[in-house]
């Protein structure tokens, strides 16, 4: 079984050095434990996502470029979310405002190879 997404849930990047918590707009208004829900198009950065600290991943140009200045030392720098589209693995059976729910088994890419995985969902009680 899954969990729903909400505001309060825990984010990682496989290239971020930090986790992070996840903040679904409040539109559509679809609440549980009194937080909002979050959809698949849930992938703003800096709105939905926050930065990860720092990203090292090579494909990342600014880590690339640093990494090469230091000598081919991997050198991460700071990480700007980078989402590729809109969340994987989404609820079809739950539809909030007409977009597919995300619950805790949803992950999103990043354009620079990073893959973005839920830790928590931000509730334990609402299950898909």
């Amino acid at each position: 079984m899954s969990f729903f997404l909400c505001t309060g849930a825990t984010l990682q990047c496989s290239f971020g050095a930090a986790p992070v918590p996840f903040s679904p707009l409040p539109t559509p208004c679809v609440f549980t434990g009194g937080r909002p829900m979050g959809v698949m198009t849930d992938v703003t950065p800096m709105i939905n996502i926050p930065t990860f600290g720092m990203c090292s991943s090579l494909s990342n140009p600014t880590v690339a470029s640093a990494t090469t200045a230091a000598l081919g030392v991997l050198t991460p720098m700071p990480c700007i979310p980078a989402p590729s589209g809109s969340w994987l693995m989404s609820s079809q059976k739950v539809l909030i405002g007409g977009q597919p729910a995300i619950t805790d088994d949803s992950q999103l890419m990043c354009v620079w190879g990073g893959q973005i995985s839920v830790q928590f969902a931000g509730q334990t009680s609402v299950l898909l």
